[in-house]
């Protein structure tokens, strides 16, 4: 298996909210005890964008799309610092994208679903380039089960108010639903190491997958570089540190017009696309 360095560079593939209309709410890597939002949930209406996004079809237009960055680490591995990152160097992110039109819209797309749908985004966008997120185990494991603390009454699949895709990546993913204790150590384990596996195969002798570590001295620099976004002053640039402990920070406390909503609505409303998991 490929260690965590670079596997950097580009293939032939496509890269998280502009201001809702609505307050943002927590995201799945950001998000906060007793706080539950619309980005969260399936949206209860469907209302016309306020932007007029170019469009119309994904098949349509993806040749016209510039090249976008897809972060495919699991949630708690740094999806918020990513973000933020890239949100101060001026790309368009969507911290989670629940429509054909936030993936549309955004320059960079990060948690759900991501990191469940990797192969499928792969053949939707074929100039995206990809970037894992690796974290070492025994400080992912607990920040993991923090969050599915929190977040297991809103995923159950009949119940459970988070939106239907989210309900779906950590189905798949973590076995949310199927097994009797999604937050045990060693099933946590073997889903982040069965996860890093699936990455790595699928994605071996291309040059088109980054494998950083965000807690790691010059990791920032090495992705703007991925991005060929480098420039002298930024070469070692390192993330700052978001997240840490049970000091989560919601997604929604970073205020930045470049934001783009996980559930932004286009010409075709709030589809999603067509693709099996």
């Amino acid at each position: 298996m490929p260690d965590n360095a670079n596997i950097a560079a580009s293939h032939t593939q496509a890269h998280g909210s502009s201001y809702d209309d609505k307050p943002t709410q927590p995201q799945c890597d950001s998000i906060k005890l007793n706080e539950i939002g619309p980005n969260l949930l399936e949206p209860r209406a469907i209302e016309p964008s306020a932007t007029k996004p170019n469009a119309i079809k994904h098949e349509s237009v993806i040749t016209k799309q510039k090249q976008k960055v897809i972060f495919i680490g699991l949630p708690r591995t740094g999806t918020t610092s990513v973000s933020v990152a890239l949100l101060e160097q001026g790309l368009k992110v969507a911290h989670m994208a629940f429509t054909k039109e936030a993936f549309m819209q955004a320059d960079a797309i990060s948690d759900a679903p991501c990191f469940s749908d990797f192969k499928q985004l792969d053949e939707l966008f074929p100039k995206a380039k990809f970037v894992y997120l690796d974290r070492e185990l025994d400080s992912w494991v607990p920040s993991m089960q923090m969050l599915l603390s929190r977040m297991l009454p809103h995923l159950d699949a009949k119940i459970g108010r988070f939106h239907p895709i989210m309900k779906r990546s950590f189905r798949h993913t973590f076995g949310v639903g199927v097994v009797e204790n999604p937050q045990d150590e060693q099933h946590l384990i073997d889903c982040y190491q069965h996860h890093k596996t699936e990455v790595f195969n699928y994605f071996a002798g291309r040059q088109d997958l980054l494998s950083i570590d965000v807690s790691q001295q010059g990791a920032l620099g090495q992705l703007l570089a991925f991005m060929e976004l480098t420039s002298a002053e930024n070469h070692n640039l390192s993330f700052p540190k978001l997240n840490v402990g049970r000091n989560v920070a919601s997604w929604d406390e970073y205020k930045h017009p470049n934001k783009i909503s996980a559930n932004a609505a286009g010409p075709e409303k709030r589809k999603y696309f067509d693709y099996k998991v």
